[in-house]
C-alpha cells in the first residue's frame, strides 16, 4: 500500500504544481522555513499552553521534522527512512478540516502523515497539503527566483487525467478543480485584503502594545547587563513566548551572572539549538534547559579560539584564490554551527592546496564568495557573489572565475545602489502611511522589496496607520498584529 499511494502522491502533486516540481532543487533551507511559517504559526507549542499532551506531541513531532528536513538538505544522503508525524492544527483563517479529523471544542485536530519525500520543495508541499495550508506564496517565490526550469526536470504529459471524486475522498486530497474555481471567482487584492483584516489586525497589535513595551524593556536590561551586541530571533516567535525567553536568560543571569558575562561583545540569537553560529553569535535553543545554556557559556573561551582558528583558515582560502574574500550569508546559506562551518572550510582548503590552482596575488581582491555544500557546479549570484560547491572540482575555478569576475563587479556595485534606494523607499513608505514599522522577510530580495514600496507609495491605504508591516510572500496577521503581505500583491478595489 504504502508503495501505491507514493506514486499517486507524487502524481497528484505533479498535476496541480507542475511548476513548482521544475524547481524543486531550487529551494533554500531559509525559503523552506518562510514557505512553511504557516504551518509552525498552526502547530507551534505555545499556542498549547493548556493542553500540555498536545503541547508535547507537537514538540516532539518538530523536532522529528526538523531533524528529517536537515538530512535532506546534506550533500550525498542516499537513504531515508520514512518518518510518521502527528501535529495537532489550530484553527486558522487558512486551514480547513475537509479530508481530516474535525475540529475538537478546543479549537484543534489531528493531523497524521508519513514523510518519505527525498528533496526539500516536494516535503513542503506535502507538508502544508497534509495540514489543509495554502502553498501559493511558493510558487510566486520560486518562479521569479529561477526563470529557466532544470534540464533534468521531468516533462509532464499533456494528456489530462481526471479522477473520480472518490479519489479525494480517500486520499484527503484537494480537488484541484474545485480550488480552481474558487481561485478564479475571487482574486485577493491588497485593497480588498486589508479592508477585511484591518480592524483584526488593530485590535490584535493594540492587546500586544503591553508586552511589546516589556520586550523591549527585558531586552536593554539584558543587553545592559551582559555587555551584549545585540539579541535576535532566528524564527518568528510571539511577542509573549520572547518575553519568556529573556526572562529565562534573566533568572539564569541572577544564578551565574560571571559565567554569562563571558558573552560580552557577543549577538545573542534564541534559535532551535544551542551552540555558536558560524558568524560568531551565541545560539541558545529554546528547547534547551538552563543546564545547557550554562554549558554553553562556560564553553566559549574555546569557541572564540575556534573562532580565531577559522578567520586564519578563510584568509588561507582567500590567499589561494587571488585575495577573493570568502563570507557567509545567512539568508543564503543553511544555519551552521562554527564546528560544522570549520569543517567545510577545512574540507575545501585541503582540495585547494592539492590543487595547486594558479592565481596571482590578489588578482581577484574586492570580490566574495560563499561556499555551499551541494554538489553542483560554481555560479555567480546576482548581487555579485560567487557561489563555490565545497566539492567541485577546484581546476574549474579559475577559468570560471576570472570570465565572471567584471560581472561581479558590476552586479556587487549595482547591489550597493539598490540597497540606498531600497533604504530611502522603506522611509519614504513609512513617513507616507504612517507606519510604525516597515520591515521584510530575510527571503525578499532588494529587489523585490523596491518594486513593493514604488507600487506602494502609488497607492491610498488608510488602514495601514500605525501598523507594523511586513513584506513577505502571502497574507496574513499575525498573533501579535503585524501584517504581512506578498511583495508582488493585486491592485485592486475593496
Amino acid at each position: 500500500m504504502f508503495c501505491l499511494l507514493r506514486p499517486l502522491r507524487r502524481f497528484y502533486l505533479e498535476k496541480i504544481l507542475p511548476h513548482w516540481f521544475h524547481y524543486s532543487r531550487a529551494l533554500s533551507g531559509a525559503e523552506a522555513v518562510n514557505a512553511l511559517r504557516p504551518f509552525y504559526f498552526a502547530v507551534h507549542p505555545d499556542f498549547f499552553g493548556k493542553h500540555p499532551r498536545e503541547r508535547e506531541v507537537n514538540e516532539n513531532s518538530l523536532k522529528r521534522l526538523s531533524v528529517y528536513l536537515e538530512n535532506i538538505q546534506k550533500p550525498g544522503f542516499k537513504s531515508l527512512k520514512p518518518t510518521q508525524l502527528t501535529f495537532y492544527v489550530r484553527e486558522t483563517d487558512q486551514n480547513s478540516s475537509d479530508g481530516q479529523e474535525p475540529f475538537s471544542n478546543s479549537g484543534f485536530r489531528a493531523v497524521r502523515f508519513t514523510l518519505h519525500t527525498r528533496d526539500l520543495l516536494s516535503t513542503v508541499l506535502y507538508i502544508l497539503n497534509s495540514c489543509s495550508l495554502s502553498a501559493e506564496h511558493i510558487q510566486s517565490s520560486n518562479t521569479n527566483v529561477h526563470s529557466q526550469p532544470l534540464k533534468e526536470a521531468k516533462r509532464l504529459s499533456d494528456r489530462p487525467i481526471k479522477w473520480d471524486k472518490s479519489y479525494y475522498s480517500f486520499t484527503g486530497f484537494k480537488d484541484p478543480d474545485e480550488d480552481l474555481e474558487q481561485v478564479s471567482r475571487m482574486e485577493t487584492t491588497l485593497t480588498s485584503w486589508l479592508h477585511n483584516n484591518g480592524k483584526r489586525a488593530v485590535k490584535k497589535l493594540k492587546n500586544s502594545l503591553p508586552l511589546r513595551k516589556e520586550l523591549d524593556r527585558l531586552k536593554d536590561e539584558l543587553s545592559h547587563l551582559l555587555q551584549l551586541s545585540d539579541i535576535r530571533w532566528q524564527r518568528g516567535w510571539g511577542i509573549a513566548h520572547r518575553c519568556s525567553q529573556l526572562h529565562s536568560l534573566g533568572r539564569l543571569a541572577q544564578q551565574n551572572l560571571e559565567t554569562l558575562q563571558k558573552a560580552k561583545g557577543c549577538t545573542i540569537i534564541f534559535t532551535d539549538r544551542s551552540g555558536m553560529s558560524a558568524v560568531g553569535h551565541v545560539m541558545l535553543g529554546t528547547m534547551d534547559v538552563h543546564h545547557h545554556w550554562t554549558r554553553l557559556f562556560e564553553r566559549l573561551p574555546s569557541y572564540f579560539d575556534l573562532q580565531r582558528r577559522l578567520t586564519v583558515l578563510e584568509d588561507q582560502i582567500s590567499y589561494l584564490l587571488g585575495g577573493i574574500q570568502v563570507i557567509y550569508i545567512e539568508e543564503f546559506q543553511p544555519v551552521l554551527t562554527l564546528e560544522e562551518y570549520y569543517s567545510l572550510l577545512d574540507v575545501f582548503y585541503n582540495r585547494l592546496v592539492k590543487s595547486g590552482l594558479p592565481f596571482h596575488p590578489q588578482s581577484l581582491r574586492g570580490l566574495q564568495m560563499i561556499l555551499s555544500r551541494d554538489r553542483y557546479a560554481p555560479s555567480l549570484h546576482e548581487l555579485g557573489h560567487f557561489n563555490i560547491p565545497v566539492l567541485c572540482d577546484p581546476a574549474s575555478l579559475p577559468w570560471f572565475i576570472h570570465t565572471k569576475a567584471q560581472q561581479a563587479r558590476e552586479n556587487m556595485k549595482r547591489k550597493e545602489e539598490l540597497k540606498v534606494v531600497e533604504n530611502e523607499l522603506i522611509q519614504a513608505s513609512t513617513k507616507k502611511f504612517s507606519l510604525e514599522k516597515l520591515y521584510k522577510e530575510p527571503s525578499i530580495s532588494s529587489i523585490q522589496m523596491v518594486e513593493c514600496c514604488k507600487r506602494l507609495l502609488e497607492q491610498s491605504l488608510p488602514y495601514l496607520h500605525g501598523m507594523h508591516l511586513c513584506v513577505s510572500h502571502f497574507y496574513s496577521v499575525m498573533q501579535d498584529g503585524d501584517v504581512c503581505i506578498p511583495w508582488n500583491w493585486k491592485n485592486g478595489k475593496a
